[in-house]
């Protein structure tokens, strides 16, 4: 809720006052006068709209890249641990190739198991 009602005062920072007339109408004033006074007023409205909207922008851009810089890390990181992955299940058919290597990596994974067995059971 509060994301919603940040939009709404930012768009509102926006885009209030172009409605609006600006100044109204005074004796003392030729419309010319008037006209010219008013075009300042949006001009300037319109200057802190871009400007708004610039900060905006840059802050976009920013986030974009942070989240760039994150995924690539974030592949090299999965490149890395695919070729770790590779060079163990080539050692694996390594020692299941021959039947007493079988043997011997049953005898060590039994090992192994029983070993976290009686860890657990006296844990």
């Amino acid at each position: 809720m509060n994301s919603r009602r940040d939009y709404r005062s930012s768009r509102n920072a926006l885009f209030d006052g172009i409605e609006e007339g600006g100044i109204r109408a005074a004796s003392s004033y030729s419309s010319h006068e008037i006209a010219e006074l008013d075009n300042d007023r949006a001009v300037d409205g319109l200057q802190e709209r871009v400007n708004i909207l610039k900060r905006l922008t840059g802050d976009i851009h920013e986030e974009v890249e942070s989240h760039n810089r994150a995924l690539d890390r974030m592949g090299n990181d999965m490149d890395t641990s695919r070729g770790v992955l590779s060079g163990t299940m080539d050692r694996f058919k390594m020692v299941f190739e021959t039947k007493s290597s079988r043997r011997m990596a049953t005898l060590v994974a039994s090992f192994v198991a029983l070993f976290l067995l009686i860890y657990y059971l006296t844990k």
